[in-house]
């Protein structure tokens, strides 16, 4: 199992906002220096919590202090952006990154972004399937440009000037495309399978119960089998709220705190997803509103504790819910730096080693 860092941060809403993007830059950096292979970050334009606006921007800002880390955007909210902007700018990062880079791709969570671009009341899902199908338009053609869509057009043709080399949209230096991943939020996600039936990988949300979780692979294994082609557990990545300590004292102190950024990070979700989507924190589909509570949302999605009980937990979790290619980390406020740096060092020096020790007897016994 690999290693990786995903971030949608919440930061408390009093938090100096350099302080929170110094920190986040910070996380990457470390994670880098300690073998994660990969690191997507999310962003939002209207929300003071999550306070990345511009995920391509926070990458660009990280392409020459890590080494050997993939970045990615996790995700570009699509209907929010124009394509041909999203095509040029993705185009260009990945070339920045030497091709170190993940497209990562959705159509937006976050309500009051799609008030705030003017598609709250518009089919989302529609637009973010036209959108990239346009980028994909785009990088697979020359100009001149002549895309039809309901939402966007692109064209190119009475400024095409080939001779000078105007009126050409940039490429992107892995080819076709560089991989596209999609963050999958849904029990039972029809997205999942249509991603998959189109090459595409699936990230399960870390605010997901493990039910929900487990039932993201038969829907990837169904789109594969459309297209053809095995599906390989290792494509799969799952996101979760983990704190590591040197002792489980520690480690419970820090996440059960009234103040804690684990405990606000699930009380900002939960808030939100209280309008209409209170689903995903739900253990089955049948369960009443008010048998959901805060408490109950963190004791289910958080491992926290020692090495030794972190890695328990990753390993019955893998149980439940079947074998996975990438656990990412899901990053959080560092309310205490110290703690936040040493629970990322202890899950990759210590946590990891063990659980790749008990997976591999188990994948050669069977």
């Amino acid at each position: 199992m690999d290693l990786g860092f995903f971030t949608m941060p919440i930061h408390p809403l009093d938090k100096d906002w350099r302080q929170s993007l110094r920190e986040d830059r910070e996380a990457f950096i470390l994670a880098d220096k300690l073998g994660f292979i990969e690191g997507l970050v999310g962003e939002h334009s209207t929300d003071r919590a999550e306070n990345i606006t511009s995920c391509m921007v926070f990458i660009a800002s990280l392409i020459h202090d890590t080494r050997t880390m993939k970045l990615g955007t996790g995700t570009i909210n699509m209907p929010n952006q124009h394509p041909a902007a999203v095509a040029a700018n993705i185009a260009m990062l990945d070339h920045m990154l030497d091709g170190r880079f993940i497209f990562g791709i959705s159509p937006g969570g976050l309500m009051s972004d799609a008030e705030a671009f003017g598609n709250l009341d518009a089919d989302r899902n529609a637009m973010f399937l036209e959108a990239i199908n346009t980028v994909l338009a785009i990088w697979e053609r020359d100009p001149p440009y002549n895309i039809e869509g309901k939402y966007w057009s692109v064209k190119v043709e009475r400024q095409f000037m080939p001779e000078i080399g105007q009126g050409y949209l940039p490429r992107p230096l892995q080819k076709p495309h560089p991989p596209i991943v999609v963050t999958a939020v849904a029990p039972f996600s029809k997205g999942v399978t249509e991603a998959a039936a189109r090459g595409w990988e699936p990230i399960s949300a870390n605010f997901l119960m493990p039910e929900w979780v487990k039932s993201h692979w038969p829907k990837y294994v169904e789109g594969c089998q459309r297209a053809g082609r095995p599906a390989d557990p290792k494509n799969w990545r799952v996101a979760k709220s983990i704190f590591v300590a040197d002792d489980d004292k520690t480690a419970k102190a820090y996440v059960t705190d009234p103040n804690s950024p684990y405990r606000y990070y699930y009380s900002q979700l939960y808030t939100k997803l209280k309008r209409g989507r209170l689903e995903l924190f739900k253990t089955r589909r049948d369960q009443p509103d008010s048998e959901v509570t805060l408490d109950g949302i963190c004791d289910r999605l958080i491992f926290h504790g020692s090495p030794d009980k972190v890695a328990d937990e990753i390993l019955k979790f893998r149980d439940e819910v079947g074998d996975f290619g990438t656990l990412l980390y899901a990053g959080k406020d560092w309310r205490d730096p110290a703690l936040g740096r040493r629970s990322m060092q202890l899950l990759a020096e210590k946590v990891m080693p063990k659980v790749n020790a008990a997976i591999k007897p188990a994948a050669k016994a069977s």
